[in-house]
């Protein structure tokens, strides 16, 4: 995915009226180098390794900057928490969720893209913008729960 520039973060700020400072430097330079979904706690948590002197309030409004400007977007998953993760301009992807672990796995699918917008064109719609959110259980703990379930069904076939 296309990366925040230099020039485009120092054009933001300065179209924004704000500075740049070097407490919004680490917590770009941690958001982008982290590539997952995040929550404001988890971002910050990694920012405050780096720097223990940044505030709550700055990841939060760093964060709240980046997904007004589209470079971050804002996801709510099935645990209602705010997720950022990075968002180039032109790509899409869709997410499968577990509703186990919480674990978010990320995946492309021309066939998708184009089917939903046969039906959209079908149903005279213009699509401007549109989530997949597929929710189940991971491979992980699937596989728990059936060994879960063997060990039951052994308990019982012995007693």
């Amino acid at each position: 995915m296309k990366k925040l520039s230099e020039f485009s973060y120092r054009r933001l700020l300065k179209e924004r009226g704000l500075k740049s400072t070097r407490q919004r430097d680490v917590i770009i330079q941690v958001f982008m180098e982290a590539g997952d979904h995040w929550s404001v706690d988890e971002l910050y948590q990694r920012v405050r390794q780096r720097n223990p002197k940044i505030g709550y309030a700055t990841v939060y409004r760093t964060l709240r900057l980046m997904a007004e400007s589209g470079w971050a977007s804002s996801r709510q998953f099935g645990d209602r928490i705010a997720r950022f993760e990075h968002q180039a301009e032109g790509q899409h992807h869709d997410h499968l969720i577990c509703l186990v672990c919480g674990k978010i796995v990320e995946f492309e699918s021309e066939r998708i893209e184009a089917l939903q917008s046969r039906i959209a064109h079908k149903k005279g719609f213009q699509i401007y913008e549109h989530k997949l959110e597929l929710y189940g259980h991971c491979s992980d703990c699937l596989a728990k729960e059936e060994r879960a379930s063997k060990k039951i069904r052994e308990k019982t076939e012995r007693g």
